[in-house]
């Protein structure tokens, strides 16, 4: 019987998982255990805004099934597009507490810079997100905020290419082009914790791993 060593596994799939494997492990991904020091409440917003996330997805998805006029008419609808209102504000308000949070805690140090942009990125798509959405309500608030909004846009020369009056528009890119970007930054800063680890209190030492080599400060 051959003692011979397995041939190692070629092909770029082969290539990309092991690439994947080692950035990536499976401990990493799905730890079962965590640092003493986020039983600290202030690292609950992050978890909170990922939750309040997806009730967001859901009901947004349920309220597109139907229609833009569906949750003026029907008890249901009426019903999810409060759903999606208020969980629409938990997030916001979650995020804002995770952002400042992070803030004060110089949440990138040790080689979590772009753990943070992506984090900051991420919000400032929410606002735009947020906004495209009061514009596609349907009443008397939208078309006051679009009426209003509409000589911001042309103030800073981006009237032409998104038209806050144009409700079609407005809904496209709150239910499809917003979210789409949101979740991909979300799924990369998530990955990028889980990475380069939960950022210690601020008067915590870093680890070995999380020190910056001299003359890479200003790398991610």
């Amino acid at each position: 019987m051959s003692s011979a060593a397995p041939a190692p596994e070629r092909g770029w799939t082969a290539a990309v998982r092991r690439r994947l494997v080692t950035a990536l492990p499976p401990e990493k991904l799905l730890p079962d255990s965590q640092p003493a020091y986020m039983a600290s409440w202030v690292y609950v917003f992050g978890v909170l805004t990922v939750s309040s996330l997806i009730v967001v997805l859901v009901s947004g998805g349920l309220l597109a099934l139907k229609g833009p006029a569906w949750w003026h008419v029907s008890t249901v609808g009426k019903y999810v597009n409060s759903l999606h209102l208020w969980s629409v504000e938990l997030f916001m308000f979650v995020l804002v507490l995770h952002l400042w949070a992070k803030f004060f805690m110089a949440a990138w140090r040790g080689r979590r810079a772009l753990t943070w942009m992506t984090g900051v990125v991420a919000f400032l798509t929410a606002i735009g997100t947020a906004f495209s959405g009061y514009l596609v309500q349907q009443n008397f608030d939208s078309q006051w905020i679009a009426d209003q909004a509409k000589d911001g846009m042309n103030a800073v020369g981006i009237g032409a290419f998104w038209n806050v009056l144009d409700f079609g528009q407005m809904l496209m890119w709150h239910i499809v082009l917003f979210p789409v970007v949101i979740c991909l930054l979300s799924a990369w800063h998530v990955l990028l914790v889980r990475l380069r680890g939960i950022v210690p209190p601020i008067d915590a030492p870093l680890t070995d791993a999380e020190q910056v080599p001299p003359g890479q400060e200003g790398q991610a």
